[in-house]
């Protein structure tokens, strides 16, 4: 009986001390950039991340590819001026690729 009480005290007070937890802010997640991530029309290896910059200062960023059974890949770092806009891609190849599968944004101020 005893025991079973101090269990369910361990949970409450874990529970409330959790729910206390700050939570992250949301723009932790959000990202800074103005990005549209792709698969190429006619090259199902091809990832292509393309970003613009709304910001004031200059930032910049690369395209991280899934290629599914073969190693994921990172394209070329690419700055981003104030207002300024371009395209980072990466190329899944090897006999075992089964494409891209996923395309990100890796993005850092410079």
């Amino acid at each position: 009986m005893f025991k079973g009480m101090r269990i369910a005290a361990a949970v409450a007070g874990s529970f409330a001390l959790l729910s206390a937890w700050p939570a992250p802010s949301a723009s932790a997640a959000a990202t800074i950039l103005d990005c549209d991530t792709f698969v190429h029309a006619n090259d199902r290896d091809l990832g292509i991340a393309s970003c613009r910059n709304p910001t004031d200062r200059t930032w910049i960023f690369r395209a991280v590819v899934v290629c599914g059974r073969a190693p994921d890949v990172v394209g070329e770092w690419v700055t981003l001026p104030p207002g300024g806009s371009g395209q980072s891609q990466g190329y899944c190849g090897g006999i075992f690729t089964s494409g891209v599968g996923a395309v990100g944004v890796d993005e850092r101020p410079a």
